[in-house]
């Protein structure tokens, strides 16, 4: 058999990590509308119904990883890094652990209120996933550089958003009086973790700013 061919035999089909991350990518889109839902509900019954929609989401995305994991495993030549790839993995599953961990709270705490910052916080992380979903799809052609350093700005000025917005609800929240302390800690946890998963879409962006250095 002849050098290329048994290299041709070799080469990984690039539409399998293709594949794998694109469906990673549409079920951590799926994950955030759902969790808008529950920030955009005060029915508690309907937060809880969403919120076990949600872990199953997020059951689904850890399948996904797997799968990715695996395939780096029996895949002899990747199209980037190997580390790249296990990195965007991660970075988008860490995303959607954040997004179940802050509607596991909002239960657990038994909050069912919808206060204007849990909304906008839910809505910045639609758009900061949008623009996730695209990179992700954009990122296998070189001729789309242009289109993807876009979308890293456009996540990098709502992840600005999101930081303006904590420190100002942080703020707000620690002007209540005493009496209301644990209600006060209660939100603070959710608040943190919805920034926690903000910095993540951001964090994600920074492994495919990598991958286009690396692949330039």
């Amino acid at each position: 058999m002849k050098a290329d061919a048994i290299i041709k035999w070799f080469m990984p089909k690039e539409e399998r990590f293709h594949e794998l991350l694109g469906r990673g990518a549409v079920n951590l889109g799926e994950a955030a509308k759902v969790f808008a839902a529950i920030a955009h509900s005060e029915d508690f019954a309907v937060r809880k119904g969403h919120t076990q929609r949600l872990r199953e989401i997020e059951k689904t995305g850890d399948g996904i990883t797997r799968e990715i994991f695996d395939a780096l495993n029996s895949t002899f030549i990747t199209p980037f890094d190997r580390e790249d790839i296990r990195s965007i993995a991660v970075d988008m599953d860490d995303i959607l652990d954040f997004l179940e961990a802050a509607a596991n709270s909002l239960i657990l705490f038994e909050l069912s209120e919808a206060p204007e910052p849990l909304r906008q916080f839910a809505d910045i992380l639609v758009d900061m996933v949008n623009e996730v979903s695209k990179i992700t799809d954009l990122v296998w052609d070189a001729k789309n550089q242009a289109r993807i350093h876009e979308a890293i700005v456009r996540v990098s000025d709502l992840e600005n958003r999101a930081d303006d917005l904590f420190n100002r609800v942080i703020a707000e929240l620690f002007r209540y009086d005493s009496s209301r302390a644990i209600e006060i800690l209660k939100w603070k946890e959710v608040y943190q973790v919805l920034e926690d998963g903000c910095d993540a879409c951001k964090d994600y962006t920074h492994i495919i700013g990598n991958v286009l250095v690396k692949n330039a």
